[in-house]
């Protein structure tokens, strides 16, 4: 008997619906924009096609449209997450984000240009007029908030704000779309045009409400069910520790190794923030285990949670799992806290007589190598292979040095995690070694 699935969970997408669901929204986003058209040639002549007046329609019809791209993308809809994965739909949302922010930047300078050119009137009076129009000052408002959003977004600044702190200014975008949407709806493209606007309108309803399901309303169902509380909290190296939680029928959640959640602990100060933590261990019916490093506000305080605090869990995500497998030899390529998931995959990933298995992990010191024990014994027991890569240096992983460590190099499917320089150093070795693109699988948490 299979266990009961927990309301709203899915299954791994399939590729066909995964993409039946992308063509369908480009579709009916296209189609819109297709019926505006005629809307936007009606307040020109046939010789003014490109003036500054149709350069703003198409910037700011084309920014709607890749608002509702960009929502969806973050929306966990598990059609596209588990299908696609966290870390590539984070990539696509982070260029559909600058995109939108020149969008709009373009739609906001054509279109004062072309009232000051219609008034014959200076710009900075065109700007105190078009202030003054319906919904322009909260629209104002609105594209405000974006494009600050987008300035923290540019890595310069990124990397100057805690987790926490880029989080908070990136959940002001719902703000900002609230506060320009009727601008949308209202404006010289949609207005007078009922069948234009309901579509539009639907289609946002859609998006918003894939939000509400996704990122609230499922979290709450699964925290209610399955009753998820910390256990155990165990140190396991300076400034690592690993947080058991326990709960009830937590086989329903179908989570994997390699697989992640996103983490709100219910304390006065992290409860306002998911943070994406890997399974460290294989899931089993009334346990979970994540492993977490200090490195920031959130984490520094889940080094300290107390025993018995309440957990909300988003998830399961993520898709470097054993599904993912298409060779009989596997390498597992691991550096620093990255080891959690590869460690969780070291116990599960099935092995048969004859195949090998071999995990490379990477750090600085001995101090620094996290469940090294447990990597131990389950070599021992499951007749596979741990290498220990300890010490300063890039040739430690170089094309070479992998060549050298791991017979049939090119044969296997390889599965890696850890720190951006040393994952960007990882691939291009295992490029210039000639492994295949469709043989390495990971993720990355970088945000």
């Amino acid at each position: 008997m299979t266990a009961p699935r927990t309301a709203g969970i899915a299954d791994r997408a399939d590729p066909r619906r995964l993409r039946i669901a992308a063509f369908s929204m480009v579709t009916v986003c296209l189609g819109l924009l297709v019926a505006a058209w005629p809307v936007w040639l009606a307040f020109r002549g046939p010789g003014e096609v490109w003036s500054a007046s149709t350069l703003a329609h198409v910037c700011g019809m084309l920014a709607g449209a890749g608002v509702l791209l960009l929502i969806t993308l973050m929306s966990r809809w598990p059609l596209i997450e588990r299908g696609v994965g966290s870390d590539r739909l984070a990539r696509w949302h982070a260029r559909t984000g600058r995109a939108v922010v020149l969008l709009v930047a373009g739609h906001v300078v054509a279109a004062l240009k072309a009232w000051a050119d219609y008034q014959n009137e200076p710009i900075l009076t065109t700007v105190w007029h078009v202030l003054g129009l319906p919904w322009l000052l909260s629209t104002t408002l609105g594209t405000a908030i974006l494009l600050g959003i987008g300035v923290t977004s540019v890595r310069a600044v990124r990397v100057r704000l805690s987790y926490e702190a880029w989080h908070a200014v990136h959940l002001s975008v719902y703000l900002a779309i609230a506060l320009s949407f009727m601008h949308q709806l209202g404006g010289p493209d949609l207005a007078g045009h009922p069948a234009l606007q309901v579509g539009w309108a639907l289609l946002y309803c859609h998006t918003f409400g894939l939000v509400l399901r996704y990122r609230v309303l499922q979290p709450l169902r699964v925290a209610q069910r399955h009753r998820l509380r910390v256990a155990e909290v165990e140190t396991e190296a300076p400034g690592v520790v690993s947080i058991v939680l326990s709960g009830r029928q937590l086989d329903e959640l179908r989570a994997e190794p390699g697989q992640f959640f996103r983490w709100r602990f219910l304390t006065p100060d992290t409860w306002r923030t998911a943070h994406p933590f890997s399974l460290s261990a294989a899931p089993t019916p009334d346990r979970l285990r994540l492993t977490v490093k200090s490195l920031g506000d959130g984490s520094g305080v889940l080094q300290h949670v107390d025993v018995g605090t309440w957990v909300v869990p988003e998830g399961p995500y993520g898709v470097m799992t054993a599904a993912r497998r298409s060779r009989r030899h596997v390498l597992l390529v691991a550096g620093g806290v990255g080891i959690t998931p590869l460690r969780a995959l070291f116990e599960s990933i099935p092995l048969a007589p004859g195949q090998d298995l071999l995990l490379l992990y990477r750090a600085r010191r001995r101090d620094d190598l996290v469940f090294r024990e447990e990597l131990d014994t389950l070599a021992e027991q499951r007749g596979a292979r741990v290498i220990y890569l300890l010490g300063e240096g890039a040739d430690k992983l170089s094309c070479r040095s992998l060549k050298r460590l791991v017979p049939h190099l090119t044969q296997r499917d390889v599965f890696m995690c850890g720190p951006p320089g040393m994952a960007s150093a990882v691939r291009s070795a295992l490029a210039e070694a000639g492994l295949p693109p469709g043989q390495l699988h990971e993720e990355r948490f970088a945000w």
